[in-house]
């Protein structure tokens, strides 16, 4: 299943371009443009490319959501109901593929970072730790977007659901510390899972978390719990659903 997707991107590579090149265009928007960085002690580039990076993890899950419901759509699933394998696979199929392209867009981010003037002070240990949190984040954002677009039912309705993440990546500390926002407002997005893989990531790369919060001072234990929780719950719903589905 997973080879299956892959040779999609083959066939479609436009879509894997533009899904390279978004977050590439935010973080050089919101670093020259935009960006102000309000309470960031430091360069802000060496703040906003860790939240970016956690920030990427949540776009462009509308391509896996609307690929899951367009099978349910097209009928495709009857006849791996009639090979040996797993129900969950075709979903996990979909997922490890979204994983390698999201593993790439990293990659492309990192590099970018690099040409824009950031860099990793932190240890190869801690800059592995930091990628491992970043895929953790995106492999239960999307679980819950599968979730989602099955609920949805319809290709046509995941734009809807896609623009739920919106709100999420913005209520986070990709670009601005919770210190400089109103106090309820900055309290709610520390404990906002993307907030809490963005910070580990700069506590990684060896930048102070910048509150005396609860939240930031264990934010690397959040980054990993938030993600967790997030599969253990939708994982199995999800797979339930699809076999509902498919029948």
């Amino acid at each position: 299943m997973t080879r299956r997707e892959l040779a999609h991107w083959a066939r479609q590579p436009v879509e894997v371009v533009i899904g390279l090149v978004f977050p590439v265009m935010l973080l050089l928007m919101f670093g020259y443009l935009i960006g102000g960085g309000r309470g960031v002690e430091g360069t802000y580039i060496g703040f906003l490319v860790p939240g970016m990076l956690a920030l990427t993890m949540a776009f462009g899950l509308e391509a896996t959501m609307t690929a899951v419901t367009q099978d349910l759509n097209k009928g495709v699933i009857d006849r791996f109901r009639s090979l040996p394998m797993a129900d969950s696979a075709v979903l996990v199929g979909r997922s490890v593929a979204d994983l390698l392209q999201s593993a790439l867009s990293l990659v492309v981010m990192t590099g970018v970072a690099y040409a824009i003037g950031w860099r990793w002070t932190g240890g190869f240990g801690a800059l592995l730790g930091a990628l491992g949190l970043l895929l953790l984040l995106r492999f239960a954002m999307l679980w819950v977007g599968i979730h989602l677009a099955m609920v949805a039912g319809r290709p046509q309705l995941v734009q809807a659901v896609q623009i739920l993440v919106w709100p999420v990546g913005f209520l986070s500390n990709a670009f601005a510390t919770p210190a400089s926002m109103p106090g309820w407002l900055g309290a709610t997005v520390e404990w906002n899972p993307l907030s809490a893989t963005a910070t580990a990531v700069r506590e990684l790369s060896g930048i102070a978390a910048g509150s005396d919060s609860w939240a930031a001072g264990h934010a690397q234990l959040l980054a990993l719990a938030w993600p967790l929780a997030l599969v253990a719950v939708f994982f199995p719903l999800a797979v339930r659903r699809f076999v509902r589905l498919s029948r």
